[in-house]
């Protein structure tokens, strides 16, 4: 999308150099882009500590509890299809 922007050349000029860019184009969306990401990285910071955590939450036994379904799952598949394909 073409925009006309009053931009300082001196600034622009300095941040293609200093990232190396090959047009004023290429340094402007490099900057724009590191911008939105680092304001993305301070909402994730602000938002520490500011969730409840479940000290009795235990990972590892919501783990095992998960492959055993997946496991489960992945053998009534397999003996679907071995049954489908005339196989016992």
């Amino acid at each position: 999308m073409p925009t006309n922007l009053a931009l300082d050349d001196h600034l622009i000029e300095e941040a293609r150099r200093a990232g190396k860019h090959k047009t004023k184009k290429e340094a402007v969306n490099a900057a724009l882009d590191e911008y939105v990401r680092k304001r993305k990285q301070m909402r994730i910071l602000e938002a520490f500590g500011t969730f409840s955590v479940d000290t009795a939450y235990d990972y590892k036994a919501e783990r095992r509890r998960n492959d055993g379904k997946s496991l489960r799952r992945s053998l009534s598949k397999s003996s679907r299809r071995s049954r489908r394909d005339g196989r016992t």
